[in-house]
């Protein structure tokens, strides 16, 4: 028996299947040749771009040790044997004989591997215990059997395990497609540890560093995830003009709002270097960079949901296929938005504690110099995810409906 299909009348509006948020999606089709020849106008220049400015910021000759880098000691792994508590000042007969800890720790490592060493430690200090794996630093001669401080705990087994359970999921999940994105989280690490850090060590302009470094990732892991199809490329060109909005904005305010980037971690970072590292070119790069993983999110997404609502109605007009998609690009921006509101929040946690322990109000805890790089990192990135759903779904249909 033949079963009645439904008819769809011509006021009807058309029917779309579900659209998730996600990036798996069927293959694209071939894009025609003018459409080809368009997209390849406007990344060809990007892609030959971004590969001369590696070139050229790259610190070719490596980056010099300072005095105090050279002078530091090789690190160490121990086992901590017993802790026992000693008085703080062991000459003076009337000190706590509990103010301090002395470990005695077997070294598993280094040159004198096997001997045991002692360290003195306060007990406000983090609190070890007998059985813990701890990293040492040499602090005298490597044959001093007392030449060693505790500096921390190791962490490699957790971490590794972690790792591999992440990368498990991924998999499970994504298969051949989630091995892809796990190489091309390689390549991310790859990119920021290789070229990003030691060019910005080396006193390049860390604005210019970001943003290369952002557009090589970007290049690197959309193609590598997606696969080169018009699709991706219209996805890459979003992207790539929300990141030129982003640092356009993010120089703007930084320097409107005359923020320094002045906090203990620069200090720090230009005590080790021996030399003034510019703070408000370390912010502007780490705004670049940190806005980067949510825009790759909105972008494909966007270009995703363009051309499954296209596939569903071939004969749908580009006025209405912006429309349709701009629907699904709102729920998904509002909540991109959140996500990267409370990401920074959550990094800058500790300080608004501290700040709200000072009983300070909330204008003046946000105008303060290292809570108003968060702001504006918050909401420069905020700007460029909002600007890139219109622009990445006006280029998609721009694509899609001329194939």
């Amino acid at each position: 028996m033949n079963r009645p299909r439904h008819r769809r009348r011509a006021g009807d509006p058309p029917t779309f299947p579900a659209v998730a948020h996600g990036h798996g999606h069927r293959p694209a089709g071939p894009a025609g040749r003018g459409v080809r020849i368009a997209i390849a106008v406007l990344l060809v220049p990007a892609a030959l771009a971004t590969a001369a400015a590696l070139v050229l910021l790259a610190p070719w000759s490596g980056v010099a040790r300072t005095d105090a880098a050279a002078s530091a000691g090789p690190r160490v792994p121990g086992h901590v044997t017993t802790v026992t508590e000693v008085p703080c000042d062991e000459a003076d007969p009337d000190a706590d004989p509990t103010g301090c800890l002395q470990l005695t720790i077997a070294l598993t490592g280094g040159p004198v591997a096997g001997q045991e060493v002692r360290t003195v430690l306060s007990k406000g200090m983090i609190r070890y215990q007998a059985g813990d794996d701890v990293v040492l630093v040499q602090s005298g001669d490597a044959d001093d059997p007392i030449g060693y401080d505790v500096v921390d705990f190791q962490r490699s087994t957790p971490l590794a395990v972690l790792a591999a359970l992440f990368a498990a999921a991924v998999v499970a999940l994504g298969r051949w497609r989630g091995v892809a994105a796990l190489v091309a989280l390689g390549l991310s690490g790859f990119v920021l540890l290789a070229f990003v850090l030691p060019a910005i060590l080396a006193g390049r302009d860390p604005l210019a560093v970001a943003v290369t470094g952002a557009c090589a990732i970007m290049f690197g892991v959309l193609y590598l995830t997606h696969g080169f199809s018009a699709r991706t490329s219209t996805a890459v060109l979003g992207t790539l003009a929300s990141l030129v909005l982003i640092g356009a904005l993010g120089a703007v305010f930084v320097e409107a709002a005359h923020i320094v980037g002045a906090s203990e971690d620069v200090a720090g970072l230009s005590r080790a270097l021996g030399t003034a590292v510019d703070g408000r070119g370390l912010v502007l790069a780490g705004l670049v960079i940190g806005a980067l993983g949510a825009l790759d999110d909105v972008t494909v997404t966007q270009t995703s949901a363009v051309w499954e609502l296209h596939a569903a109605d071939p004969g749908m007009r580009p006025r209405r296929l912006f429309a349709a998609a701009m629907r699904i690009g709102r729920d998904h921006v509002a909540s991109s938005v959140n996500t990267l509101v409370l990401a920074y929040a959550g990094a800058a946690l500790p300080l608004l504690l501290l700040f709200s322990v000072a009983e300070r109000g909330l204008a003046d805890t946000l105008t303060v110099d290292v809570i108003a790089v968060e702001v504006v990192r918050t909401l420069v990135g905020s700007i460029g995810i909002v600007a890139s759903v219109p622009v990445t779904t006006a280029l998609a249909v721009a694509v899609v409906t001329r194939r």
